[in-house]
């Protein structure tokens, strides 16, 4: 099950989301190669990171599941903004340049499918971002923060995961070194653990970090599918019977 999107607001706006944030935007751009005028798609709950990457984009979304709710982005602009099922992306084939994963292969209902439907939407050559929680990380055993929710991953796992669904895996790294405490103490600590942790036990990180590219000389197999899942307004007004159409007519003496 998806964390709820109040969740994630409400924990990107803690200091230690803040702190999280930082160290995890810091890892990917250890493995973002620029792309100038690239159509970029966030999936999951990625806004935090789209700041910091859209400046050199020529369009970006910002998609989230169905199962976690939406929220407008960016702030103050026309929204770029769009709920979606994670395995029937409202895009074309081949529309889209880099794909960036936050909060989403995890809590993803079939994994391969997501990936699959992922590498449709992809360019050829076009590169998807993965950032997942590690099953060997403190961060994953930990409820209080959104990382502590769905299904972990080792890199193992990811990689095997990457190349069943057409994807060549390359460039790799590793943030959250620094325990989810919110004492003032841990938190000052926080950029001495990352150096230390990356130097000296960079598999105890709080998240992998994977960059792939999409392989173009294997084929996937296709099958028609019907969409299974309709959007229902959950705000619009069905109507009620009046009672007093209900109740019978009493006649006088």
């Amino acid at each position: 099950m998806h964390t709820d999107i109040v969740d994630l607001r409400q924990f990107y706006h803690s200091e230690l989301g803040r702190m999280a944030e930082h160290s995890v935007s810091m890892a990917l751009s250890s493995v973002w190669a620029r792309l100038p005028e690239e159509r970029l798609v966030g999936l999951g709950y990625a806004v935090p990171y789209l700041e910091r990457f859209r400046a050199d984009t020529e369009r970006t979304f910002a998609f989230m599941p169905a199962g976690q709710g939406a929220v407008n982005w960016p702030v103050a602009e026309s929204s770029s903004t769009a709920l979606v099922f994670d395995e029937e992306l409202p895009l074309p084939d081949a529309s889209i340049d880099r794909v960036l994963m936050v909060h989403s292969l995890e809590f993803a209902e079939s994994p391969r499918e997501t990936m699959k439907e992922i590498w449709r939407v992809l360019a050829p050559g076009g590169r998807l971002v993965i950032v997942v929680p590690n099953r060997r990380g403190v961060w994953a055993r930990m409820e209080h923060t959104p990382f502590g929710s769905g299904r972990p991953y080792s890199r193992g796992q990811l990689t095997a995961l990457l190349r069943e669904t057409n994807f060549t895996p390359g460039a790799t790294s590793e943030a959250l070194f620094f325990p989810p405490s919110k004492r003032k103490i841990v938190l000052r600590l926080r950029h001495s653990l990352e150096r230390f942790g990356r130097s000296f036990w960079p598999v105890f990180s709080g998240v992998i970090i994977v960059e792939a590219q999409k392989r173009l000389y294997q084929g996937l197999p296709v099958a028609v599918r019907a969409s299974r899942r309709v959007f229902v307004p959950v705000l619009a007004p069905h109507g009620v019977p009046s009672t007093r159409n209900r109740l019978p007519k009493v006649k006088g003496p």
